[in-house]
């Protein structure tokens, strides 16, 4: 990982906007390039510029195109940027809508500041950064819609169990603490849970799980 991680923030409302500028100048390892009160503005941006972030903040619920349109064209514009979805909502369609598109996280508004830029720090550094209420409703959804079946991938016990933390949406070093292994440790169970599951990210590894069966209810 870089220095410093570089960051764009695309957000409508002025006092949240206030709040992550402030959090971010606060963050040694963490620097708030440019700010965006809409998804074609931030487009425009990536188009003209040779310098692209590694992560851009998304809200959803944005003036024209919606944060959710905008993924597809930021991945297509920038490969290598890391997206993270930071709403207000726990709308379900919204979520799964993000997921799919290709976000790399999902972060309520409501989330603390820690909260906020280790979730950073996560994505930055190639995992996948979920709030603990969105892990827990992926979970309850895919449990409701892929019942047990018998699968064909299997997982080592100790993968499993960092499956079922992921999926409780704690966090690399949470993880590490409460199984008392090493964090680089945990990294590597989480490359390994994803090629098994033949998953980009955390909840996409998640919804696989259930539908394979693999997590317990």
């Amino acid at each position: 990982m870089k220095n410093r991680i570089h960051i764009n923030l695309v957000e409508d409302n002025p006092g949240y906007r206030e709040v992550i500028e402030f959090t971010l100048a606060d963050t040694s390892d963490m620097q708030l390039d440019t700010v965006f009160g809409t998804a074609e503005a931030a487009l425009q941006n990536l188009q003209d510029s040779t310098s692209k972030p590694d992560i851009i903040l998304l809200d959803i619920n944005l003036p024209g195109i919606s944060g959710t349109e905008a993924i597809p064209q930021i991945k297509k514009l920038s490969p290598d940027t890391q997206i993270i979805m930071l709403t207000q909502s726990d709308n379900e369609v919204d979520i799964l809508k993000a997921i799919q598109s290709g976000a790399n996280g999902y972060l309520l508004k409501s989330a603390s500041i820690e909260e906020l830029t280790q979730g950073i720090r996560t994505v930055a550094e190639g995992g996948s950064s979920l709030d603990a209420g969105v892990a827990k409703f992926i979970v309850e959804t895919m449990r409701v819609r892929h019942p047990e079946q018998k699968t064909k991938i299997h997982l080592t016990e100790r993968e499993s169990e960092v499956l079922v933390l992921l999926s409780k949406g704690m966090l690399k070093k949470q993880i590490a603490d409460q199984l008392g292994i090493g964090f680089h440790t945990v990294g590597d169970h989480i490359k390994e849970i994803y090629r098994k599951l033949n998953a980009p990210n955390a909840p996409a590894a998640i919804s696989r799980a259930f539908r394979e069966g693999i997590l317990p209810k």
